[in-house]
């Protein structure tokens, strides 16, 4: 089967320097790039009956810049003044100035790691007395919570955010050779989107472990899978498999 329309579950590119664009000039591809999940806020009613308060905690953990954004958006939205005193740990470099979005970057308050959670324990573990607030979504995965009690660290885990799906139903999903996916949010969006799809010729590409297994999990084919030891990033999978599919029509 020939892949010509490529549907990428992901914002269309500011520019036209997409790395996607070699692919499509190589190819001859017509891809279309739509967002299947969101991140929005639980909002300060469904935040409360968690009994949370905020102003408890001396220290902040943060993973992303979601968390970032939506925990100082949720305390506005709470009117709770963040202390200057607050202590912030960071996953790494990028999401720690990206928190001078919200508070004067000083280095004696901000801690980060250099890009796994792993890197920020020993951190953690010297900053005696604090009381930590694990800001995450609310579907977070539960290695980070295994490794700080592993280590005896006390924390709260405090749900600001979820992933959810976005409403795709205008798509023709059937138009589609090769549909593209990034989380396992990806994989269920497509399922509530499109309850009917069958897959049959389409071919299913993943990116990580736990997407590839959400989507056999659905019952369907993964035809392409990243990043591997040749293709560390989706699009040089897709490359190779749309080589290997030129190579075997050339034999045939």
């Amino acid at each position: 089967m020939k892949i010509k329309n490529v549907l990428i579950s992901q914002p269309q590119p500011e520019n036209d320097k997409s790395p996607y664009s070699e692919l499509i000039k190589q190819f001859n591809l017509d891809i279309c790039f739509r967002k299947f999940i969101k991140v929005e806020s639980v909002g300060a009613r469904e935040f409360r009956r968690n009994r949370i308060q905020i102003p408890d905690y001396t220290a902040v953990m943060f993973t992303s810049r979601h968390a970032v954004d939506h925990f100082f958006s949720l305390c506005e939205e709470l009117r709770v003044q963040v202390s200057d005193q607050m202590k912030y740990f960071c996953t790494s470099e990028a999401i720690a100035l990206y928190l001078q979005k919200y508070v004067q970057f000083r280095k004696r308050k901000i801690f980060f790691g250099k890009s796994h959670f792993s890197d920020l324990i020993d951190v953690i573990k010297k900053q005696k007395g604090e009381k930590f607030l694990f800001a995450c979504a609310e579907n977070h995965k539960k290695d980070i919570p295994q490794m700080l009690r592993q280590h005896k660290i006390q924390f709260k885990a405090a749900p600001i955010y979820r992933t959810v799906s976005e409403d795709v139903t205008d798509l023709d999903i059937d138009h589609y050779d090769m549909l593209v996916f990034f989380s396992p949010f990806g994989i269920k969006s497509l399922k509530q989107n499109f309850p009917d799809f069958k897959q049959e010729d389409c071919v299913i590409a993943t990116f990580g472990k736990a997407t590839t297994k959400a989507a056999e999990k659905e019952g369907f084919k993964v035809g392409i899978t990243a990043p591997t030891k040749t293709a560390p990033s989706m699009i040089m999978a897709i490359q190779e498999f749309l080589e290997d599919q030129k190579k075997t029509k050339s034999r045939g």
